[in-house]
């Protein structure tokens, strides 16, 4: 009997893109990080690409991919931010599908998902089809290969739903071990009871479908997936292997299969170097022969079915009660708040289900004057949503057209796709996974309902919304100021909803703080100057301007005018208007520029009123980062104020503050709070220069652990990491530069000297490639007696301390192949 291992991550975070700007904007809650998927990413999935081996002492020994000895998948959403946004971590995601091939006779780590995380047995037919397929090709798109098996969201999962990965060509999925109902001996009559997830999980088993169809399933071992993620069991990675290796049963006559499946963001970010665990189990199992690690692929290959398996109709991994945890008030929740109820999940899927069809017959109708089959060619939409250039629209055109189609009459079936691409968003599994209607996860896919319902209002002979938010409305929140899902949408979604106006005053706002090229992208925006005048007189500016704003996602372009004043401050008004007459603009420059010129600025407000109607524009409207940008110019001045106040202050009484934490004696909070102020902005201060001071750090440390004063440790970490990741670039471009070496170090150095720790990850990594890539040369030329060599191998020596490694650069150089 042979015994195989197999370890199973669920890599996801929910699409947060914004529906209209396509892109993440940021989430102050995620701080330090821009954003929840970039903190996520730096805690867990850059971690497992290149997670660390340490000795006894906690020195680094060498640093090994995770994914090339798991089995794992990837949410297609959040492959495709981190493609634009971590180019690293996800060029090692597909290394490591590509190594893991080697390692298993052929057959890869990574699986596929369906695409945007819908629970498939609450979709409909089409719906379910779209999903599979969409999630198939992206796979294929970014591994280069068709997937063997596709990870069900949520593990939900009835015989329709596998019916439709099979039609595809999926050989096998993974489900939780109370989804299985009885099983068989193949070619056998009698059943076997299994209920209460008393399924043996230790061969693979075969689903008989009513199509005829069939489809492999591995049912992962419960018990040892919930130690991972909730008992703790990531602390201690020879705990890890041991209760791995505990789950074979000498019993058993057959080869047998070990294996788990839970949240990839368990080693890591939820459970702080959880990937260090995972690595070390891995290692102890391969190194002590406890069994051989395998991937699903592999396994089913040598170890075809030899039972068949019935599931229990529409049942998931996280709910016991089926999958209403996804349609109805089932008792699921994520706890910690009692006497609140989920019984706004029912309202908020029947609001979403209406208007999907709503808007079916509408689409089809309109879409079959462009497209010969508008459901096939929403199936292949998603060749269009991988690779949006215009030779590649062109192809998916001339394979769908109806007819040969003018830009107009493509921009148009653009927008089609595009209602019905976010009619499947709006359905991510997220949206009812927690306990309040107003959580940020259900108000994203109510915004994907908004802007779905926005390109119907445009496209199509109706207006859901009424209809939407009368359905929505029966939804009521737990708190009371958020009342219902209608004022919610009121509330959180109205305003984010993106017309030709809002982008054209976005753009015409951020213009006065940061400049602009004749054509810019601005998230999914072009926007081309056609004209563009600024005034100014003192700290008061004048911007006048008319542009062209097209919207890449579906070429829809519109000529746009406006006017925007500052005077000062957060003190801003903009008008916008979409119009094509160039005697408008100019009359609106005469006027504008002439009160300008005489300093009346009332009568520029009132000119803006009167050009462009009484909605008015200002701060409160610019996209979330570029308003924390222009927030951050206007308050440059008053920070410094601020710290050259505070500063005088704490110059004066820090002999006080000196003397009473001597005597163990409270401060006053006021002038605390001073101090605080003062050394934490001179430590980030220090930290974001290019050059460091570094006994003027020193001093600051000393000064705030003598004055007892609390550092900011996110802020301060955050900043210092970010010095050193720019330190790193340098040096991988210039490793020869025996100054820029020494700087590196004694930056680094400062990560011990700061009482929190600092993620040293990306130097980490950087260093361990040079070990094995640089060292070499310097080593020989260090051995014939060359002085530089022999002082950059100290110097290179005493970086790789401060960065925690444990190696001799030479002895390393030694061992490479």
């Amino acid at each position: 009997m042979n015994k195989f291992i197999c370890i199973h991550g669920h890599f996801y975070q929910p699409p947060r893109e914004n529906p209209w700007l396509e892109a993440v904007e940021l989430q102050d809650s995620a701080f330090p990080y821009h954003d929840w998927n970039e903190r996520v990413a730096a805690e867990c999935y850059a971690p497992n690409a290149h997670a660390r081996f340490v000795n006894s002492e906690g020195r680094i020994q060498r640093i090994v991919s995770n994914y090339s000895r798991i089995s794992f998948n990837f949410g297609p959403t959040l492959l495709s931010w981190m493609k634009e946004k971590s180019p690293d971590i996800y060029q090692s995601v597909l290394d490591a599908d590509r190594e893991s091939q080697q390692r298993f006779s052929g057959h890869g780590s990574a699986l596929a998902q369906c695409y945007n995380h819908i629970i498939m047995p609450l979709a409909n037919p089409r719906d379910k089809r779209t999903q599979a397929i969409w999630g198939f090709r992206d796979f294929e798109s970014r591994l280069g290969r068709p997937p063997e098996g596709m990870w069900l969201p949520e593990c939900a999962a009835d015989n329709e739903t596998l019916d439709v990965l099979a039609e595809l060509g999926i050989q096998f999925t993974i489900l939780a071990p109370r989804q299985a109902s009885r099983v068989r001996p193949l070619g056998e009559s009698d059943w076997q009871d299994v209920n209460g997830g008393c399924v043996d999980p230790s061969m693979p088993y075969l689903v008989k479908l009513p199509s005829g169809r069939s489809l492999a399933v591995f049912f992962y071992d419960g018990p040892v997936s919930r130690a991972v993620a909730f008992e703790h069991l990531l602390q201690d990675g020879e705990r890890f292997a041991h209760r791995l290796t505990s789950g074979f049963d000498d019993q058993r006559t057959w080869d047998q299969l070990v294996h788990i499946a839970t949240d990839g963001e368990s080693y890591g970010h939820h459970h702080h170097y959880g990937e260090m665990a995972l690595a070390y189990a891995l290692h102890s199992i391969e190194a002590n022969h406890l069994a051989r690690l395998t991937v699903y692929g592999e396994f089913l290959e040598q170890h075809p079915p030899t039972h068949e398996v019935e599931i229990h109709p529409a049942s998931a991994w996280s709910c016991p009660h089926g999958v209403d945890r996804w349609r109805r008030h089932c008792g699921c929740n994520s706890g910690g708040r009692p006497g609140w109820n989920q019984h706004w999940r029912q309202p908020l899927r029947d609001a979403l289900d209406w208007l999907r069809d709503q808007l079916a017959p509408g689409y089809e109708a309109r879409a079959k004057a462009f497209l010969k089959d508008p459901w096939a060619a929403r199936d292949d939409y998603i060749a269009v949503i991988l690779d949006r250039s215009p030779e590649n629209v062109a192809r998916f055109f001339s394979g769908h057209a109806a007819r040969e189609l003018s830009e107009a009459d493509q921009v148009i079936a653009l927008r089609l796709l595009e209602m019905q691409r976010h009619a499947l968003l709006m359905y991510t599994s997220c949206g009812w996974f927690f306990d309040e209607i107003s959580g940020i996860e259900t108000v994203q896919v109510i915004q994907y309902a908004a802007r779905a319902i926005q390109l119907a209002q445009d496209l199509l002979d109706q207006d859901p919304e009424p209809g939407f938010l009368k359905i929505l409305g029966q939804a009521k929140s737990n708190l009371r100021e958020h009342r219902d899902g209608r004022q919610i949408y009121e509330k959180f979604v109205k305003p984010a909803i993106m017309t030709r106006e809002t982008a054209g005053a976005h753009y015409a706002i951020s213009s006065l703080f940061e400049s602009y090229p004749e054509q810019a992208r601005i998230y999914s925006f072009t926007v081309t100057q056609e004209d563009r005048q600024l005034f100014t007189a003192g700290t008061a500016r004048l911007a006048l301007g008319r542009i062209k704003v097209t919207f890449e996602i579906t070429r829809n372009s519109d000529t746009v005018s406006y006017a925007v004043v500052h005077l000062g401050e957060h003190n801003l008004s903009c008008g916008v208007r979409c119009d094509g007459q160039p005697e408008a603009y100019a009359a609106l420059v005469k006027e504008l520029r002439a009160a300008f010129e005489r300093a009346d600025f009332p009568e520029i407000i009132r000119l803006i009123d009167r050009h462009f109607g009484q909605t008015q524009y200002s701060l409160k409207n610019l996209f979330r980062d570029e308003q924390r940008k222009a927030l951050n110019q206007i308050l440059a001045s008053t920070r410094d104020e601020i710290h050259n106040t505070y500063r005088l202050i704490t110059d004066r009484h820090a002999p006080l503050l000196r003397f009473l934490a001597d005597l163990r004696a409270p401060a006053p909070k006021s002038l605390q709070m001073a101090m605080e102020f003062v050394l934490n902005s001179e430590l980030r201060r220090q930290f974001e220069s290019e050059s460091l001071d570094h006994e003027r750090v020193q001093a600051l440390l000393a000064e705030s652990e003598q004055a007892k004063i609390a550092l900011e440790a996110d802020t301060l970490g955050f900043a210092l990491k970010a010095h050193l990741d720019r330190l790193c670039e340098q040096f991988q471009k210039a490793p020869d530069d025996l100054a820029l070496l020494q700087r590196f170090e004694s930056a680094a150095a400062l990560a011990h000297a700061l009482p929190f720790e600092v993620n040293l990850w990306k130097p980490q990594n950087a260093y361990h490639t040079m070990l094995q890539t640089v060292c070499a040369q310097p080593c020989e030329r260090a051995a014939q007696g060359d002085e530089h060599a022999q002082a950059w191998l100290q110097h290179f020596k005493a970086l790789g301390e401060q960065l925690g490694f444990g190696v001799d650069p030479c002895a390393a150089c030694e061992h490479q192949p």
